[in-house]
């Protein structure tokens, strides 16, 4: 029996399914490492005992790196989803648009600022990253949509101003760093592999904000995501004003990314392929943003305990694994429009 039931069954199994593989990974990411911990070891720290430095690696290291890990991913999970149901296509998302390389300027900007002329430092730069992020994937935001701005935005011309942005916003990130100091910008450097190593409680306060006050903004509006997939007299018909609802959930689409970006750097191909894989698994029309949120984070957190376990003493930052992962994934996607655009 093929009916709206099953249909709804399928789209709750497919999150439900990735929590308990992130459940799995995150228990994996804390007990692993230098320190190898056992289950009692974790469990006497998280109840207060323990000693000073088991105490130190689960609770100052690991614990929120997981966390950082799947906050990231969920940021950009959903900011790929709204961007792919807005512009209605596959190829849509912060990074190939070039919202996520204009947020990594942002905070380059700060990293290298802060080392060149002491302008930002200290607590002053934990805030100003997140902050510079922010202001660079929302001004790279309103190049991309004023310029694609033809009595409405168009998907196809959406994407096609995205990657020219892009281009120009990753040879501006490129320029700080030549500009910078050698060790400020190698420290860039790894941060725009994108890299969960050495990250904090710190690190986790902005996406974790992002992710409480923009997600319920996301899932209210995602009623309207359906609308945008018409044209504008079908949605001004049904009573939506599809310009506003399309910029509206971009912004928060832009948010998401920033924020995620200030926290872990641009981890490539998440907000990409995670809404497409999380559309294929649950069998929709569009991109799930729950299912895209969890299998964000699945991805994110599975790739940086990959990173650092599977090269011996040497880890690799998480964004070279998603990049890996994802470059294939993109030649597909780009294939199969192709194919699609011919028949």
């Amino acid at each position: 029996m093929n009916g709206p039931r099953p249909a709804r069954l399928r789209s709750a199994a497919v999150p439900a399914i990735a929590v308990g593989g992130l459940a799995i990974v995150a228990a994996l990411s804390v007990r692993i490492g230098d320190l190898p911990t056992s289950v009692g070891d974790i469990l006497r720290v998280l109840s207060g005992g323990g000693d000073e430095t088991q105490r130190y690696v689960l609770l100052a290291l690991r614990l929120p790196r997981v966390l950082i890990g799947a906050f990231a991913g969920a940021a950009f999970g959903v900011s790929g989803a709204l961007t792919q149901s807005i512009a209605r296509n596959p190829l849509a998302s912060p990074d190939v648009l070039g919202v996520t390389p204009g947020a990594a300027a942002g905070a380059v900007g700060v990293i290298v600022g802060a080392g060149e002329y002491g302008g930002v430092a200290g607590p002053a730069s934990t805030v100003g990253l997140p902050l510079a992020a922010l202001a660079g994937g929302l001004l790279t935001a309103a190049a991309i949509y004023l310029l694609a701005w033809r009595r409405g935005v168009d998907g196809y011309r959406l994407v096609l101003v995205g990657i020219g942005v892009q281009a120009f916003m990753m040879n501006l990130t490129y320029w700080l760093l030549t500009v910078g100091d050698v060790a400020d910008a190698g420290r860039a450097m790894v941060w725009i592999t994108g890299s969960l190593d050495g990250r904090g409680w710190t690190d986790a306060v902005p996406v974790a904000v992002a992710l409480c006050v923009l997600l319920p903004l996301a899932v209210i509006g995602g009623s309207a995501l359906g609308v945008l997939q018409f044209d504008e007299d079908t949605a001004r018909n049904l009573g939506v004003r599809i310009q506003l609802c399309r910029a509206a959930l971009f912004l928060v689409a832009v948010a998401l990314a920033a924020a995620a970006t200030s926290a872990v750097g641009p981890v490539s191909f998440v907000a990409l392929a995670t809404p497409q894989i999380a559309l294929r698994l649950a069998g929709v029309a569009r991109p799930p943003l729950i299912g895209s949120a969890v299998l964000g984070a699945l991805l994110v957190t599975s790739s940086d305990l990959f990173a650092r376990v599977a090269f011996g003493g040497v880890e690799v930052p998480a964004g070279v694994i998603t990049a890996v992962l994802g470059a294939p994934y993109l030649m597909f996607l780009i294939t199969r429009q192709r194919r699609k655009a011919h028949v």
